[in-house]
């Protein structure tokens, strides 16, 4: 596992290289070439049964927080996908909601090198099972927080506001994704 100050270098190497290579391509932000990713917005509910706990995890590569996401997945719907992400990020499983609760868009720094826009549509998983061990296990860092406090620990600002404001919805038929 990457020691913190380690961490924290790549992400300060990386940073302007993101920055400096968008400036370089700005007609990637504006050609509609925006790729799609799935993002699981898990949490569970406090004692008081009114406030919640959300899960964040840190990325493989630089250790900025974020919360579970990934690419489409062949023959899984886009809520399926994100329950996936979030059983093999964070060892988290749950009711997962149909219809995302919100999206946003950030900018991806491929193992290539090249710089993607994406947008991100963010499924809310209602967390009912946590295991010990999963996939990513010793990769990642994993918190549970405050909604206020998993909005500070992210970078992107749409994904602040979203966080900021979670409300769980309640969908008709529940569905609980499982491998």
């Amino acid at each position: 596992m990457k020691s913190v100050k380690k961490a924290a270098t790549l992400r300060e190497s990386k940073a302007p290289s993101l920055l400096k290579q968008l400036a370089g391509v700005p007609d990637k932000l504006f050609s509609g070439s925006f790729r799609q990713q799935y993002a699981a917005l898990c949490f569970r509910r406090n004692a008081d049964g009114k406030s919640v706990e959300i899960v964040v995890v840190t990325t493989r590569d630089s250790g900025r927080w974020v919360i579970p996401k990934g690419w489409p997945m062949k023959k899984k719907k886009p809520h399926e996908a994100a329950a996936i992400e979030a059983w093999e990020e964070a060892g988290v499983r749950g009711d997962v909601r149909k219809k995302p609760v919100g999206r946003y868009t950030y900018l991806k720094l491929l193992d290539d090198g090249n710089v993607v826009p994406c947008v991100v549509d963010v499924f809310q998983i209602e967390v009912t099972e946590m295991r010990e061990h999963f996939k990513e296990k010793g990769e990642r860092h994993i918190a549970w927080v405050s909604p206020d406090e998993a909005a500070r620990r992210v970078r992107e600002i749409e994904l602040k506001s979203l966080l900021v404001e979670f409300q769980p919805k309640r969908s008709k038929p529940r569905k609980s994704v499982s491998d």
